[in-house]
C-alpha cells in the first residue's frame, strides 16, 4: 500500500512523535511506500520513505493549529496515497490516531485541577476553542472512517464526548522495545547510573518521567518528600518543563534529582526500584510501559493505556484518588516493600511483554487494509 502519515513535526522528543518516527519505519520494513507529511522536519526522515512538508503558519499557535489543520489533508491528497493516517486534529483523513484522548475530555480534567482564573481561560481562550472546533469535524462522518486511540480510557471518552458508534473507535496499545527496556540492566548499567547519581548503596530510587510536571502529577509527589517516611529515599526526575530552572534551584540540598531530557533513559530506569506517574491527564503513558517493562512496579493513575493489561498484585499501584496524598504515600511505600518486590517486578515484566511492536502493527496494518479496500470499492 502507498501510505500517507500525517504529524506536525518530526522529531523524537514526546511520546507521539516516537511513536509515528517507528510507526513509519515498521510500515516500511513491511512493504508499504510510506510517505510522511510534516509542518516541520526536526530530524531526518527515515531511510526509504518519502518526506513532503506541509506549508503552513508557525506562529501564533492558533493560526498554526488552523493552517496545518487545513493544508495537511490537501498536501496528502496531491500524491493518491491509498489510505491516510493522521497522528494529528487536521479536518479530513481516513484514520486518526488518538494518542493524548479527546481535547474535550482533557480540558475537562485540567479545569477540575485549576482555579477559577484558570478555568476561564481555559473557556476562553482562542486556541482551546479552535482545537475543539477541529477536533469536532475531525471525528465527524466527514472527517475520519476510524478512529485509533491507545487506550480503554480513550475509547471509552471518544464514544461519550462526541457520541460515535462503537465500532469506529479501536483500540491498539502501543508497543516497547524489550531489549532496550530490561530487568538485566539493573546489574550493569543500573548499579553504575546510581553511582553517579551519589545515591548511598541501600538507598532505594522513585523514578518519575515526563515532560511538563503539572500535567504530569509532579506537583502531587513533591510534598512527600518531607515526610520522615521519605527521608531516605531518593526521586530521581527525567524529563523537561518550563520550571525546570526553579525546580532545581529549590531542591537543590535534597534527595530530589533533577536531571532534564535524557536520550539513554533506560539507565534511570534501571537504577530505580518504583516508577511514579501520578498524571491529571494521561492516554497511553509510553513511560509507564518501559517502566513495566525495565521489571519497575508502578504507581499511576488507572486510566494510563500501559496498564489496561494490568491485574493481581499490581493493581495496588493504581490511584483511586490522585488528588489524596494519604493513598499516593501507602501505596509508594507498598509498592517498595522489598520482602515483595521481586514477585512486583516479574509480574511488571510479564505485563509488558503483553504489549509488543508486532502486535501493534499487526492491528495497525489490518486497520488501514480495511479502510483503504473501503476506498478503492468507492472509487
Amino acid at each position: 500500500m502507498k501510505i500517507a502519515l500525517i504529524h506536525k513535526r518530526l522529531d523524537l522528543r514526546g511520546g507521539t512523535e516516537r511513536v509515528f518516527f517507528r510507526t513509519a519505519e515498521g510500515l516500511r520494513d513491511r512493504g508499504h511506500e510510506v510517505h510522511i507529511f510534516c509542518g516541520s522536519f526536526l530530524l531526518a526522515p527515515p531511510e526509504g520513505t518519502f518526506a513532503h512538508r506541509v506549508p503552513h503558519f508557525t506562529f501564533p499557535r492558533t493560526a498554526a493549529l488552523l493552517s496545518f489543520a487545513v493544508m495537511a489533508p490537501r498536501t496528502a491528497e496531491r500524491h493518491g496515497c491509498d489510505v491516510v493516517l493522521s497522528f494529528n486534529r487536521i479536518l479530513r483523513q481516513d484514520i486518526f490516531r488518538s494518542g493524548g484522548g479527546p481535547h474535550r475530555a482533557f480540558l475537562r480534567k485540567m479545569m477540575l485541577e485549576s482555579g477559577p482564573w484558570r478555568r476561564l481561560w481555559y473557556r476562553l481562550s482562542l486556541y482551546h476553542r479552535s482545537m475543539l472546533a477541529v477536533e469536532k469535524r475531525q471525528l465527524g462522518t466527514v472527517g475520519s472512517r476510524k478512529v485509533i486511540t491507545v487506550s480503554e480510557q480513550g475509547k471509552r471518552e471518544m464514544i461519550e464526548c462526541y457520541q460515535m458508534p462503537a465500532d469506529k473507535v479501536v483500540v491498539i496499545h502501543n508497543g516497547v522495545d524489550h531489549a532496550r527496556f530490561h530487568p538485566q540492566l539493573r546489574h550493569t548499567e543500573g548499579k553504575k547510573t546510581r553511582q553517579e547519581l551519589g545515591v548511598p548503596g541501600g538507598s532505594q530510587v522513585v523514578l518519575f518521567v515526563g515532560t511538563g510536571f503539572k500535567r504530569k502529577g509532579l506537583d502531587r509527589l513533591l510534598p512527600l518528600w518531607r515526610l520522615p517516611e521519605f527521608k531516605a529515599l531518593y526521586l530521581v526526575v527525567v524529563g523537561d518543563d518550563a520550571r525546570l530552572r526553579y525546580y532545581r534551584q529549590r531542591f537543590k540540598q535534597s534527595t530530589i534529582l533533577f536531571l532534564g531530557a535524557k536520550e539513554n533513559v533506560e539507565r534511570y530506569y534501571a537504577a530505580a526500584d518504583l516508577f511514579v506517574l501520578p498524571s491529571t491527564q494521561e492516554a497511553f503513558g509510553n513511560a509507564v510501559l518501559e517502566a513495566l517493562a525495565a521489571g519497575l512496579p508502578v504507581v499511576t493513575v488507572p486510566e494510563v493505556g500501559a496498564t489496561d493489561k494490568i491485574e493481581g498484585v499490581l493493581r495496588e499501584g493504581m490511584l483511586v484518588d490522585r488528588n489524596d496524598p494519604v493513598e499516593l504515600k501507602q501505596k509508594i511505600l507498598r509498592m517498595l516493600d522489598r520482602d515483595n518486590w521481586h514477585l512486583l517486578s516479574e509480574a511488571a515484566r510479564r505485563v509488558s511483554e503483553q504489549y509488543s511492536w508486532e502486535n501493534y502493527f499487526g492491528q495497525l496494518e489490518q486497520q488501514l487494509r480495511t479502510v483503504a479496500a473501503w476506498r478503492a470499492k468507492e472509487n
